[in-house]
C-alpha cells in the first residue's frame, strides 16, 4: 500500500504541475489574443463607434449660411470678348464680372454697365456650370446698370428677392456674393459702412445715395449682390476706393431701390428716360458752363436761351463759330447753384416729369444782371 500511495502522490504532482502550467498558458493566450484583436482594430461586442458631430455654429453664423445657401445660385458669371485696334491690328480683349438673376421666369438679370459696355459677346455661367448667351435689354450708363436675358433660360433658375434699401442702417451686417479674380460665386460679409455716399460713374454723372461698405469686394465683383443677412438684395456691387485696385475695406453698391426704380423703363424703353431741356453745355474757366447749342424747337429754344455756337456766312461760304459774348452761361438750377454742366444735369434729373425747371442764367461774358428762366422739360 505504501507504494501506492507513492505513485498516486506522484501522479497528482506531477499532473497539478501540467494544470497549473495549462492554465497559465491559457491565461497567456488570452493576452496575447486581446492585444492582437486591438491592434488590429477589432472592439469589444459590447462597444458603439462613437458618432462625429457637427461643429457648433452660432446663431449669427448659422444665419449667414442659411442666407448663402438660398441665394448663391442667383449670382452668375460674366464673361465678356471684345475687339480692340492697336498699331498691330486688331486684338481680343476678355473681361469677366458678376450678375445676379432678378426674373426667372423670362431670364432677365442685372449687371453693372461697365461690366459689358463695348463688348463684342456677353456669355454668363450659372450656378450649374452651362454657359448661355445673352442679349442686352436696357442700358443706364448713368447709374452704371445693365439689363440682360439669357437666350433659351433652363427652367430651374433661381431669382433674387428684393429687399428695401430705405431700411438700412450704419452697422448692419452685409453679405457681398461675387466672382472675384474669376472664383465662382465667391462670399464675403462685412457692415454697412456709410449710406447716402456718392460717386461718379464712368459716363461722368453722379450716382446719388450710394451704399458704402467693408465686404471685401474685388475685381470680378462687381454687378454682384449685395444682401442683408435675410438673403434679400440691398444693392448692387459696383466700384472700389483702392490704390492697388484690389479689397481695401472701402466698397460701393447701388442701392436696390434705384434698380428698383428703373428696371421698368431699362426694360421697357431700353433706357431711362430723363428730363431733358435740349441744350449742349460746356465747362469753362470761368467757374460756371455756358449753353453752347440749343436745339430747334426744344423746351430751351422756347425758354430763349441762346447758344454760343453760331452760323455765319462768308461770301459763298458757310461755317460755325463759337462767340460767349452773346451766350448764355446757366449759374442755378431750382434755387441750388451749379459750377459745371455736370451740376446743371444732375439738378434737372431730380425734376420730375410733370414738373418745370427754374435756371438763373447770366448773358454774355460782363457782369449782367441773371435772370430766371422757367422750362417745362421733356422725357426722352
Amino acid at each position: 500500500m505504501s507504494q501506492i500511495h507513492q505513485i498516486q502522490s506522484l501522479i497528482r504532482r506531477r499532473f497539478g504541475a501540467l494544470a497549473r502550467i495549462s492554465f497559465v498558458a491559457l491565461l497567456l493566450g488570452l493576452v496575447m489574443l486581446f492585444a492582437s484583436g486591438e491592434r488590429r482594430g477589432f472592439e469589444a461586442p459590447n462597444l458603439i463607434e462613437p458618432a462625429f458631430a457637427l461643429a457648433p455654429r452660432t446663431e449669427s453664423e448659422q444665419q449667414v449660411i442659411d442666407a448663402y445657401k438660398r441665394t448663391n445660385k442667383c449670382v452668375v458669371y460674366v464673361s465678356t470678348k471684345a475687339t480692340a485696334r492697336d498699331f498691330w491690328g486688331p486684338t481680343a480683349q476678355e473681361g469677366s464680372g458678376s450678375g445676379v438673376i432678378v426674373d426667372a421666369k423670362s431670364g432677365r438679370l442685372i449687371t453693372n454697365f461697365h461690366v459689358i459696355d463695348g463688348a463684342d459677346q456677353v456669355v454668363v455661367t450659372l450656378a450649374s456650370g452651362q454657359s448661355y448667351p445673352v442679349k442686352l435689354i436696357g442700358q443706364d450708363p448713368d447709374n452704371d446698370l445693365a439689363v440682360m436675358q439669357i437666350v433659351n433660360p433652363p427652367e430651374d433658375l433661381v431669382e433674387v428677392e428684393f429687399g428695401d434699401s430705405a431700411t438700412l442702417e450704419v452697422g448692419q451686417r452685409v453679405l457681398a456674393i461675387g466672382n472675384p479674380f474669376g472664383l465662382n460665386r465667391t462670399l464675403t460679409d462685412g457692415i454697412i459702412s456709410s449710406l447716402g455716399r456718392t460717386i461718379r460713374a464712368e459716363s461722368g454723372r453722379m450716382i446719388q445715395d450710394v451704399i458704402q461698405t467693408d465686404a471685401a469686394i474685388n475685381p470680378g465683383n462687381s454687378g454682384g449682390p449685395l444682401l442683408d443677412t435675410s438673403g434679400k438684395l440691398v444693392g448692387l456691387n459696383t466700384a472700389i476706393v483702392s490704390r492697388t485696385g484690389e479689397n481695401a475695406g472701402i466698397g460701393f453698391a447701388i442701392p436696390v431701390n434705384l434698380i428698383r426704380q428703373t428696371l421698368p423703363e431699362l426694360i421697357r424703353f431700353g433706357k431711362v428716360l430723363r428730363p431733358k431741356i435740349g441744350v449742349i453745355l460746356e465747362d469753362t474757366d470761368l467757374g460756371i458752363p455756358v449753353v453752347d447749342y440749343v436745339q430747334p424747337g426744344s423746351p430751351a429754344d422756347e425758354g430763349g436761351l441762346v447758344g454760343a455756337r453760331r452760323q455765319v456766312q462768308f461770301g459763298g461760304f458757310s461755317g460755325v463759330v463759337r462767340d460767349l459774348s452773346q451766350a448764355d452761361f446757366i449759374v442755378g438750377v431750382n434755387g441750388e447753384p451749379v459750377r459745371s454742366k455736370l451740376e446743371v444735369f444732375d439738378q434737372i434729373s431730380k425734376t420730375g416729369s410733370d414738373k418745370s425747371i427754374e435756371l438763373l442764367v447770366r448773358r454774355g461774358l460782363g457782369r449782367s444782371t441773371a435772370r430766371k428762366v422757367r422750362i417745362k422739360p421733356i422725357l426722352g
